[in-house]
């Protein structure tokens, strides 16, 4: 069988291709500038190498924080140059103001504005570059899905908004009965012939199992991906690549092998690495209760005309190992929100009084669970801690919703920076699948990232 060749990036190596490049092209262009101009702030040469490194790191750092290597916006112009004006300002502010690591301020004052346009014009071409070339179509992961008709849009919709670059073409139905429903036109229904000359013709690189051998994979079938395996051909199994592309488990396709699906990161074991996690819960919250008490005149005004009550509320939550403790939190609904008892909170809900609104889009009202962290009821980072009510309504409902409290629950995590706020069973499932993965996947890179995404947060106002 010949392949039609199909060039394709995955995440992770787009992800370092826009690292790698964004520090290239930033420094490439500073040095012709150096070369053309007489300019003598930022040199590039075997003396000043240090230079260089530090641009790079604080590039890196801030473009993660404003979002350049969100995969989803990376690809959207309008929305990257406005990153990239943040990132930029930023980045050039920071440099300017460690000169210890940096060259001492020219005495041309000038020439930072030119280093400061070379770093926007520098991205901007790039980010251009990737978007017209890299982000075309012609280099999309081009996928073949085997699964029941009734399941592919969910399938095709979970993969797609985690990573659009990755296209399914089509699909072959594993099941004997049609599905009624509607599917998009783009994606093409192939009967179950030759599955190799369907590879040929569509530039297939991948073929993904959304389908059980017992539940649709004929003998046919499975002989035919066993001769496209021994061929070279990419397949996979459908619960391997939504946990790869969306970084969630699929508790929802996990059956009775749920061993196979759960083999939990070292990490909660590590006693190195819980030894250093504490000292940074110690550490973040030290600092994050500090910043309260600074900005507590302005909690204390606005919440003295605009929620009128109590500052603060205490509720009971649910722990680690399922142990109950009492959460701290500033409060942002109306006094007596719960009178009618206990429900989730929702987008507009009108309880959140106005101060409330903003407190929680700042998540300037997590602010007071540091206490909780100080007392080891608490992580900063971690699986949200739910309500007794809601964990006893959702134990029964989600399957394997008890496991997130094998570790202690956290101020921010995994779920609180990707998904929605929990307004339902379905929101509950998506933010569930988001924890198992921070526990599965638990690390002090893992940790830095959600770090990240929670500046993120809390620079574009994005709280709930």
């Amino acid at each position: 069988m010949t392949q039609k060749s199909n060039i394709h990036f995955d995440i992770s190596e787009r992800k370092v291709l826009l690292r790698f490049f964004d520090v290239v092209s930033v420094l490439f262009l500073l040095y012709l500038v150096g070369l053309v101009f007489d300019f003598d702030y930022f040199k590039i040469n075997s003396q000043h190498w240090v230079w260089s490194i530090v641009l790079g790191v604080y590039l890196t750092i801030f473009a993660t924080i404003f979002e350049l290597y969100n995969l989803q916006k990376a690809s959207k112009f309008e929305v990257v140059i406005q990153n990239i004006i943040l990132t930029s300002s930023v980045t050039v502010l920071f440099y300017l103001l460690t000169p210890f690591f940096t060259p001492e301020l020219p005495e041309n004052r000038l020439q930072i504005i030119y280093f400061y346009i070379s770093v926007n014009l520098s991205l901007f071409i790039w980010r251009y570059a990737y978007i017209v070339l890299i982000s075309a179509p012609r280099f999309f992961k081009r996928v073949l899905l085997l699964c029941n008709e009734k399941d592919l849009n969910s399938i095709i919709a979970s993969l797609q908004k985690s990573d659009p670059n990755y296209k399914v073409i089509g699909f072959i139905n594993t099941s004997n009965q049609t599905y009624k429903g509607e599917f998009s036109s783009e994606v093409l229904k192939f009967g179950k012939r030759d599955i190799s000359d369907i590879v040929i013709e569509h530039t297939i690189s991948e073929i993904v199992v959304a389908s059980p051998q017992a539940e649709g994979i004929s003998v046919m079938l499975y002989n035919q991906l066993i001769n496209l395996l021994e061929n070279g051909v990419a397949i996979r199994e459908y619960t391997q690549v939504y946990e790869e592309i969306t970084h969630r488990v699929p508790v929802q396709h996990v059956d009775k092998d749920f061993y196979r699906y759960f083999p939990f990161s070292r990490s909660n074991q590590n006693k190195l690495y819980l030894f250093f996690h504490r000292v940074l819960d110690l550490v973040f919250s030290v600092l994050g209760l500090i910043f309260g008490l600074i900005i507590l005149p302005i909690l204390l005004i606005g919440n003295l005309f605009a929620n009128k009550g109590p500052l603060f509320y205490f509720q009971e939550r649910v722990g680690r190992n399922g142990k109950p403790f009492k959460i701290y939190k500033l409060r942002s609904m109306v006094v007596n929100a719960e009178k009618d008892g206990a429900k989730f909170a929702s987008k507009g809900d009108s309880r959140v009084t106005k101060f409330g609104r903003f407190l929680r889009k700042s998540r300037f009202d997590e602010i007071p669970q540091f206490i909780n962290v100080i007392k080891g009821e608490m992580s900063v980072i971690g699986p949200r801690p739910e309500r007794p009510v809601f964990v006893e309504q959702l134990s029964v409902q989600i399957p394997f919703y008890e496991i997130r409290h094998i570790v202690k629950p956290g101020v921010t995590g995994w779920a609180q920076v990707n998904a929605k706020y929990g307004e339902s069973q379905d929101d509950s499932l998506e933010k569930l699948q988001y924890d198992l993965y921070y526990i599965k996947h638990r690390s002090f890179f893992l940790d830095i990232n959600i770090v990240f995404k929670t500046l993120s947060t809390i620079i574009f106002f994005r709280g709930q």
